[in-house]
């Protein structure tokens, strides 16, 4: 099975933001020009998540999932604040491919099996956000990683797919935003514990974590954010679709954002992975000098 390269956009109100252990979240754009970016440059899949649409108890992405799938031919996975299966297929006649439940799924664990029964498996992913809890112990979190659970990450997998879960997205709340690397412990019990692909996410910061990841924790797929975001961001600004509301005075600090810009793109990412023989979908001909 090929690796698949998932760009992350987390999203408060209309902007794309990114923060630190899903913290201190920094204004970088507004999420279309990062998803066509992406897109055009070897994007496997799209990932969008409204990472406030559980204190509101709803999920805001309407909009932006329907100009997203009119513009954009890659499956698009969407989470936050999806409480029930109209909620689901809200999302869905919106334009979402797939689902993403966290809280919902945990509060309610039937409502895995009952929207898998609905609108198929392959449809229903179940998101995991991971701390450690100290001694190999990790403990789920739900409300974009501010509530603990007391449940356990790795019998949550299991219960999860037993359920009918069709994919797990498994992000460590402790490396998201570090560019340390991907939590390969986690990911590998998890991989090892379930028969459903299972997404990396939390921790991309150099090309050799997205390698890693595959070859060494027998991740599925790799959702990445910081590595993306920042790069694109310091390149291709759009100073007129600055947004007034959120923290853009970053954004605004040209020399800030340059400064932690990766060098790193999708291509880059294929290519690299490639060249290490692992399996991917290469990225688009016209896109290798992006």
């Amino acid at each position: 099975m090929s690796l698949r390269v998932i760009p992350r956009l987390d999203i408060k109100g209309p902007n794309l933001v990114k923060g630190v252990r899903l913290e201190g979240l920094r204004v970088l754009g507004k999420p279309e020009h990062f998803a066509r970016y992406y897109y055009e440059t070897g994007a496997d899949e799209l990932l969008y998540i409204d990472v406030v649409a559980s204190l509101y108890g709803r999920n805001s992405l309407l909009d932006i999932i329907a100009k997203t799938s009119r513009e954009i031919f890659v499956p698009l996975t969407v989470g936050g604040g999806l409480r029930s299966l109209d909620d689901i297929k809200t999302v869905l006649r919106a334009g979402a491919d797939k689902v993403a439940l966290n809280t919902a799924a945990i509060r309610s664990p039937e409502v895995i099996h009952e929207a898998a029964r609905k609108f198929g498996s392959s449809t229903i992913v179940v998101s995991i956000e991971a701390k450690e809890r100290g001694g190999g112990i990790y403990e789920a979190y739900t409300d974009n990683g501010r509530e603990r659970t007391g449940v356990d990450v790795f019998e949550w997998a299991v219960r999860a797919a037993e359920l009918g879960a069709g994919e797990i997205i498994l992000t460590s709340v402790d490396r998201e935003g570090t560019g340390s690397g991907f939590d390969l412990e986690l990911i590998r019990r998890v991989a090892e514990s379930v028969q459903i692909p299972v997404i990396a996410s939390g921790g991309a910061g150099q090309l050799r974590h997205v390698r890693e990841a595959a070859t060494l924790a027998k991740a599925d797929g790799v959702a990445i954010a910081s590595l993306l975001h920042y790069e694109f961001a310091a390149h291709h600004a759009y100073d007129t679709d600055w947004p007034d509301e959120g923290n853009t005075e970053f954004l605004r600090a040209r020399n800030a954002v340059a400064s932690i810009a990766s060098g790193i793109t999708l291509p880059k990412i294929k290519q690299h992975l490639i060249g290490h023989g692992v399996d991917c979908r290469p990225a688009a001909p016209d896109s290798s000098l992006i």
